[in-house]
């Protein structure tokens, strides 16, 4: 992907996370979420939190070290989202604002994944921190 470049992993307060080293803006597409395309069956049987829904037959195991957007954190305030491609086979994380050099890229994991993973936990994003 283009701008994979221009991201870089680095040590964030809930382990890794994925920041800017250049700008971006709203609108401005970040990085394709990579990995095998498996059903959902498989998923179900082998459940790892870097799962990616793309419908309901189909996710994205995003599991892959080389797959740089899995260190992308949520957050209750997010700067960037995903975007699901219309033929429902991939996806691809863009800003929804502006994104300066330094910044975390962040998302809203959604409500189901929020429940499963980061509710018995507690969010740790700057809202909820």
């Amino acid at each position: 992907m283009k701008n994979a470049k221009h991201l870089k992993v680095f040590d964030a307060k809930t382990g890794q996370g994925l920041k800017a080293l250049k700008s971006f803006t709203a609108g401005e597409e970040l990085i394709e979420y990579l990995g095998p395309r498996i059903h959902s069956d498989e998923a179900n049987e082998n459940p790892n939190p870097y799962l990616f829904g793309l419908n309901e037959d189909y996710c994205i195991d995003g599991s892959s070290l080389s797959n740089l957007a899995r260190y992308i954190n949520h957050s209750c305030t997010p700067n960037a989202q995903a975007v699901l491609s219309h033929d429902e086979l991939s996806i691809t994380i863009e800003a929804i604002k502006p994104i300066e050099v330094g910044d975390e890229i962040l998302i809203d994991y959604g409500e189901e994944y929020f429940e499963a993973y980061i509710a018995p936990i507690g969010c740790k994003c700057s809202k909820c921190d």
